[in-house]
């Protein structure tokens, strides 16, 4: 038998910051996201009887592990050993089963759109059909962040692991204690199509580590930074007002709160914006782009841009001028999913 599960990228639409500790813990985190057609892929079948095979097909890693044998977590394959250790101490007693394990992802690290934390969802949602695990979404998406956050050490938020296991658009609360509370938004058709028509996702071909920028965040909040605060506040406020937007349809204040969430969120952490994004942007507003943010933490990866329909293809034109690429893409309503192969 063979399991196979993939769960949806995000793009994050407000708030996102909001949702790392201990900003979170102390303020309570709001966030607005939404999940797209591209995503990361993980396969769970029989090993050899010996080992646990790794392997991760986008960027030709592999390595296997003797089942018994003292398990490393660290590596280009971290992400799917973490998983499987977990999984053999909270549900299989410890016991280390021969397995294949494989991966690949329609974004590349870094990309700004939750990969790393995409990939740790579909890899435990192809072990919970693997095993037929009793686990639901909160608990996958909270054991998710778990995996990733406490037992690789990686730093990061908390709103990644639901999106990619939830999927759709939602109004994301993060509180003290781990508690997460999502809301599902229903968004009318003309909205959701207009929103697909009217948003460039465009790379600037530079993946970025997203660490170094939530750990200065982190530590903002940490040393009462009033001013990195301030703007975590507004923030956190623009998840709400573009809740608001996407509900009620208006459009316009939407481009707004964009733009003031983006603004806010340069103030956050000063690596977020540098000179290849500020002179993409201009280019952008140069030819219809209304407004523009960082999808994650900043630094690099995708960009995002509102901009009248009829302006799309004059904007796609002069973004692939500057030497990016373009991601075509539609909103998904599902979230991560699994299935059996005979």
């Amino acid at each position: 038998m063979i399991a196979r599960a993939r769960a949806p990228l995000r793009l994050g639409l407000a708030g996102g910051g909001s949702d790392v500790s201990p900003y979170c813990d102390q303020f309570g985190g709001q966030v607005m996201n939404v999940t797209i057609d591209r995503y990361a892929y993980a396969i769970v079948q029989p090993g050899d009887g010996r080992c646990a095979c790794f392997e991760a097909l986008d960027v030709q890693h592999r390595a296997e592990h003797v089942c018994g044998d003292e398990h490393a977590l660290s590596g280009p394959l971290q992400l799917a050993r973490g998983v499987y250790a977990r999984v053999c101490r909270d549900f299989l007693d410890g016991k280390q089963p021969s397995l294949r394990v494989t991966t690949y992802s329609d974004a590349p690290p870094g990309s700004g759109l939750g990969s790393s934390s995409t990939m740790v969802v579909a890899l435990l949602q192809a072990f919970v059909e693997y095993f037929g695990l009793p686990l639901g979404e909160y608990e996958v998406a909270r054991l998710a962040y778990q995996i990733e956050r406490n037992d690789l050490g990686l730093a990061g938020g908390k709103q990644d692991q639901y999106a990619a296991t939830f999927g759709g658009f939602n109004f994301m609360e993060f509180y003290a204690d781990d508690r997460v509370i999502v809301n599902p938004l229903r968004v009318k058709d003309w909205v959701w199509a207009e929103l697909e028509a009217s948003l460039v996702l465009y790379f600037t071909g530079v993946s970025r580590a997203s660490a170094d920028i939530i750990d200065q965040q982190s530590r903002n909040v940490s040393e009462s930074n009033q001013s990195s605060i301030e703007a975590m506040h507004r923030l956190k406020d623009e998840a709400v007002a573009m809740k608001e937007c996407v509900l009620m349809g208006d459009l316009k204040r939407l481009e707004a709160t964009l733009r003031a969430g983006w603004e806010a969120k340069k103030q956050t952490a000063s690596s977020i914006s540098n000179l290849l994004i500020e002179n993409i942007e201009r280019v952008a507003f140069a030819n219809g782009a209304r407004a523009a943010k960082i999808s994650g933490a900043g630094g690099g990866g995708f960009m995002m841009f509102l901009c009248g329909a009829e302006d799309r293809l004059k904007l796609n034109r002069a973004l692939l001028a500057q030497g990016g690429s373009l991601l075509d893409f539609h909103f998904t309503q599902r979230g991560a999913m699994s299935w059996r192969v005979p």
